[in-house]
């Protein structure tokens, strides 16, 4: 593996380029490393490079000089693109251990650091020129593998989710009510999802505790929709779907008395918060994947493979099968396909975390 070159200490790059070409929970949680790059040198101007549909996560967030995002398009639209990115970056991170994010590195920096796995030996590294940092999917936390392209640098580190700012708004959302709790029920895959009917026996428990029910979810119809349909049945409740920016939701749950929601980016978010949280994880790596606590500034992951817990302010609900976790996406191993460790998770298992989670706040 090529060495890495310690930064000249004299010589701070101008100019960065973080690349996370991934989903956009990838996406929030190189914001540790995107922080550290700020620390480390203030007056450089940083930009991150994304896919389209994640780049909301980014915006707001105030170590940031611009967000890119990748053209949708003909070849002469990207090539313009690509044209215009060349060499144009002192200094490129390959965020993700994707042959896309290398690449694109590589192209847009005069110096390229990225992420490579040993396990994948096959995959974008004998003949791309770069400096490859090896890391493990398995075994340690999603915001650390991104660091490790700062600690080859010889950066100091920092471990935190960085939340997107927005101005304060000018007036409450309509129909908003204190003490509230925020839900977000919907994850972007079924393998991912808890039922309906769960969803709303809890609801309606947090609505006879005098709680009002807040349900948050992105813009999408079938999401929208599904809201729509646990707020109808929900009373006092309140449907924000597709209503709020990422920045706006983060100022949401942080003034809420508790979230919960399952392995999303809302759930990321939520953590980052320091709000009290409920996760509800079945078939992912909690090593990996778990919620990163806010205040949590040291290496490590905070989570176990197997079991329940709690890390910080966090509750991490694994759902009940022998199986779990599988590691796979859902039970049919596509991402369409349900999991039966989260449909045959009892409410009575998450009601119980959540009564510790509001504890915090009384």
């Amino acid at each position: 593996m090529a060495r890495v070159r310690k930064q000249a200490k004299g010589i701070p790059p101008r100019r960065i380029l973080v690349v996370c070409t991934r989903r956009i929970g990838d996406v929030l949680l190189t914001t540790p490393l995107i922080r550290t790059l700020r620390r480390a040198w203030p007056a450089a101007q940083i930009d991150a490079l994304v896919l389209p549909g994640t780049d909301g996560v980014l915006r707001g967030n105030p170590d940031l000089n611009q967000v890119l995002v990748t053209p949708k398009g003909g070849i002469l639209v990207r090539a313009r693109f690509l044209l215009k990115l060349w060499r144009s970056y002192d200094l490129a991170l390959a965020a993700t251990g994707s042959d896309r994010a290398r690449m694109l590195a590589r192209w847009a920096g005069k110096r390229c650091v990225g992420l490579w796995s040993s396990k994948d030996p096959a995959r974008g590294r004998g003949w791309m020129p770069g400096e490859w940092i090896d890391f493990d999917e398995l075994n340690e936390h999603a915001i650390e593998s991104p660091l490790r392209l700062a600690a080859a640098l010889g950066l100091p580190l920092w471990h935190e989710v960085v939340v997107p700012r927005t101005a304060p708004r000018t007036a409450e959302p309509s129909g908003l009510r204190s003490p509230f709790v925020v839900i977000h029920a919907w994850p972007k895959f079924p393998y991912k999802a808890w039922t309906r009917e769960r969803w709303l026996a809890l609801a309606r428990t947090l609505t006879l505790d005098g709680l009002q029910v807040v349900f948050t979810g992105g813009p999408d119809a079938d999401e929208r929709a599904f809201c729509a349909d646990l707020a109808q049945h929900t009373v006092g409740s309140l449907d924000l779907s597709g209503q709020l920016s990422f920045a706006e939701l983060a100022a949401l749950i942080a003034r809420g008395r508790a979230y919960i929601g399952p392995d999303t980016v809302m759930t990321h978010l939520a953590a980052a918060t320091g709000t009290p949280t409920v996760a509800l994880f079945g078939p992912s790596n909690p090593v990996r994947w778990g919620p990163w606590p806010a205040g949590k500034r040291t290496a490590g992951s905070p989570w176990h493979l197997k079991g329940s817990g709690r890390a910080g302010r966090i509750w991490l609900v694994q759902g009940e099968a022998p199986c779990v976790p599988c590691l796979q996406e859902g039970c049919e191993q596509h991402v369409g396909s349900t999991s039966r460790c989260l449909q045959e998770l009892g409410v009575g298992r998450v009601t119980a975390a959540l009564a510790q989670a509001l504890a915090l706040q009384d």
